[in-house]
């Protein structure tokens, strides 16, 4: 087992990648706090991993507000003794045209996906440093590096913060023996991109196997992520493999963007 005891902090658990990714750690020996807004699911994921053998805690927490970020690292602590591992991946979009982006929607993809990121990783460093090192994985986005078929700008601008943050998170945090990666999915089945594809079928007509199809064209191999996908490679940056790598950020999306 690749995380045998080690505590893990999962944001975003209740659904699609955080779901994968929680049962991935789980499998290889890691013990949970997962996290999320979705009481009802997360509930439902913690029975998950306990029917396979697996330890998990669930907490409902909003990442936009630092008061929750503390209780999340705090229950780490009082449950393991420790916090190993942060897998920050919680996340919201919506699709929304350049031209009809306000304020509200740029606030809440913001508080989310940039101002929460960074603050889970600064409250789970200064845990990390007290012990001695950790681990660091962000979810960014190809949006974060320019890809045009992104949900919306707002969703863009805040996965290319992940990617800056990580590397400066990176710079700042090796010398505490405290490695931090980014994952860029391209896209990705899971229950977000399945509601988008349904919006865009019910708003412009367009039947949900032929936008299915459109997602994967364009992609050199010919097929969509699936969650798993990505899980495997959070797995992959979390473990003792990854101990020399900091600071990347790693497309994941099929050669779909090729920098």
């Amino acid at each position: 087992m690749r995380l045998a005891e080690k505590a893990a902090l999962i944001t975003g658990a209740a659904a699609g990648i955080g779901r994968a990714t929680a049962m991935a750690m789980a499998r290889e020996g890691a013990r949970l706090v997962l996290v999320d807004i979705q009481a009802e699911k997360l509930d439902a994921r913690v029975r998950e991993i306990e029917a396979e053998g697996g330890t998990a805690i669930g907490l409902k927490a909003d990442v936009s507000d630092l008061a929750q970020i503390e209780r999340m690292v705090a229950a780490s602590v009082a449950e393991y003794g420790r916090l190993d591992i942060l897998f920050n991946n919680a996340g919201v979009t919506r699709r929304c045209a350049f031209m009809d982006i306000d304020e509200a929607l740029w606030d809440h993809v913001h508080s989310v996906n940039a101002k929460g990121a960074f603050f889970c990783m600064k409250r789970a460093a200064e845990t990390m440093i007290a012990q001695g090192g950790g681990t660091i994985v962000n979810t960014a986005s190809i949006a974060g590096r320019g890809f045009p078929g992104t949900s919306n700008a707002a969703y863009a601008a805040s996965k290319g913060a992940v990617i800056a943050m990580t590397m400066q998170a990176a710079h700042a945090l090796g010398k505490h023996n405290i490695t931090v990666n980014a994952i860029c999915p391209g896209v990705t089945r899971t229950e977000l991109f399945q509601n988008i594809l349904e919006m865009r079928s019910e708003k412009d007509g367009i039947p949900l196997a032929e936008l299915e199809q459109q997602a994967a064209r364009g992609i050199p191999l010919g097929r969509v992520n699936e969650a798993a996908d990505i899980a495997e490679m959070a797995v992959f940056l979390a473990s003792p493999a990854a101990r020399n790598i900091t600071g990347q950020s790693i497309n994941v999306d099929g050669g779909l963007v090729m920098v």
